[in-house]
């Protein structure tokens, strides 16, 4: 037997391009994004935002999370962490409102 590994290049850069989708975080920081101008829209509503704030915080919470789990770089996995525990301050001050 063989000690190299024999890999054809296309099959390489087949997986190269599956790691390289499976890691982007991009869709999710545009996602992201948009719910922090939703956010910003629903806190200078004149209307009851309490359950309206909540609901938007977790789909916040489940984009950071998707974020988190497709890092692959300490400093964005440390950032998410803080990310969450603001996300959970904005949550328990919107549970006073309701």
């Amino acid at each position: 037997l063989s000690l190299e590994a024999s890999i054809s290049e296309e099959r390489f850069l087949q997986e190269i391009a599956i790691l390289a989708d499976k890691t982007d975080i991009t869709e999710e920081i545009v996602r992201f994004s948009s719910h922090v101008v939703q956010l910003k829209n629903t806190l200078t509503d004149e209307n009851p935002i309490g359950r309206k704030v909540d609901f938007i915080l977790q789909e916040m919470n489940r984009e950071v999370n998707t974020i988190g789990s497709k890092a692959m770089d300490s400093s964005i996995t440390e950032f998410v962490v803080q990310l969450k525990c603001e996300l959970e301050k904005i949550r328990e001050q919107v549970q006073n409102v309701e």
